[in-house]
């Protein structure tokens, strides 16, 4: 954990400062809480900008949902709303800080479905009212994006890939709150896609896992099946084709249930297309980085696809072979967690980046709102 100079371990300083024309605290050893309630899991972190994670409590809704094979908006908000209470409790007792060891709070503010993400902005404001301290309202998108920072230390400017269950961009990293969108998905999340396979082959919920799982004993060269956009100008991605093509595979397979060799080399051939569509699209977004930014040197992962160990492995040979660095957080971090919206929450605070208790939650909240629409992706780009 960083110390001021001259202080003794576990002092803490504040010393005021003028940042353009808002006074500012900074705080030496500064701690965050963030919480985050933007889909199904109920979390809470304390994070210091030492990039020191002092706790992280998640509660997964796994039970709420798999009755529904995915996740029920409705049911998600009730369930965050029985639960937030608990998990910010167990989280400030696991990091050892008490309240007054606490800068700010940080609370996802969208995107997200909104009635979890109302949950956890409402949590979060009253507890910054209560204990009067600054509130940081976080684009849960750029809390993935900077989740490297926190586990790597990365230098800005980087290039992001993210790859979740609502989203999948390539992103340049210019700065906190300052990103740059050189693809999306016209249609469907890759994430998405994920969970939809793993629906269709009877094997559950949460789909991503279940479907590397079963890739590992299938055979990736068994089925045919199409590459979406690849080759395409441009870094756009699409995912509802291959959707399709995998229901098709399923409906010509012998009647009745899927066996487990068919199902493995489904789940094999489905996830080696998608990492090599992921690989070549993202290929063509570093060419585009390194000539606006040849001072970048990494390559960035996250989200909760991230976690997929074929995708990051198939990633990381993309990046060497480009001659970038390679960084993902580890899979704890790739999915939804208190500690990356506590992170930042450290990182806007830091730059006086604050905001007041009438913020009001965003459904939808682009990193890059200017970028322009994607053909055919609607409200998803």
């Amino acid at each position: 954990m960083k110390k001021p100079f001259g202080c003794p371990a576990g002092d803490r300083v504040k010393s005021p400062a003028i940042a353009a024309t808002k006074k500012l605290t900074i705080f030496i050893d500064m701690r965050v809480l963030g919480i985050e309630t933007s889909c199904d899991e109920t979390a809470a972190a304390v994070v210091s900008d030492g990039r020191e994670v002092l706790s992280n409590v998640v509660h997964q809704q796994l039970a709420e949902h798999q009755p529904f094979a995915g996740v029920v908006p409705e049911v998600a908000a009730r369930a965050h709303l029985d639960q937030v209470d608990a998990v910010v409790e167990a989280a400030l007792a696991q990091s050892g800080v008490g309240w007054d060891g606490i800068d700010a709070v940080a609370a996802t503010a969208g995107p997200g479905l909104i009635g979890g993400v109302l949950v956890g902005v409402m949590t979060g404001k009253a507890l910054a009212a209560a204990r009067k301290l600054p509130f940081v309202a976080v684009n849960h998108l750029e809390a993935h994006a900077l989740t490297a920072r926190l586990t790597d230390d990365v230098a800005f400017p980087y290039l992001l890939l993210l790859v979740s269950g609502g989203h999948c961009q390539l992103l340049v990293v210019e700065d906190v709150g300052r990103y740059r969108r050189l693809g999306t998905t016209i249609d469907d999340a890759v994430g998405e896609a994920f969970d939809k396979t793993a629906k269709m082959l009877g094997l559950g919920y949460p789909g991503g896992p279940a479907v590397e799982k079963a890739a590992q004993s299938g055979d990736p060269a068994r089925f045919d099946l199409p590459h979406p956009m690849k080759g395409r100008p441009g870094c756009d991605f699409s995912f509802s084709g291959l959707k399709t093509r995998v229901r098709m595979a399923i409906e010509g397979l012998p009647p009745g249930p899927v066996g487990d060799q068919d199902m493995a080399d489904l789940c094999a051939s489905f996830q080696t297309t998608v990492a090599d569509v992921l690989a070549e699209r993202t290929g063509r977004a570093i060419d585009l980085f390194l000539a606006d930014h040849p001072e970048g040197r990494t390559l960035v992962v996250a989200g909760g696809v991230a976690a997929n160990r074929a995708i990051r492995q198939r990633l990381e040979t993309l990046a060497a072979d480009k001659g970038l660095g390679f960084a993902a957080p580890p899979p704890a971090l790739c999915t939804d967690n208190g500690a990356m919206v506590a992170w930042a929450g450290v990182e806007r605070f830091r730059q006086g980046m604050t905001d007041g208790l009438d913020f009001r939650p965003r459904p939808r909240w682009p990193l890059d709102p200017d970028a322009p629409k994607a053909v055919g992706a609607g409200v998803k780009a």
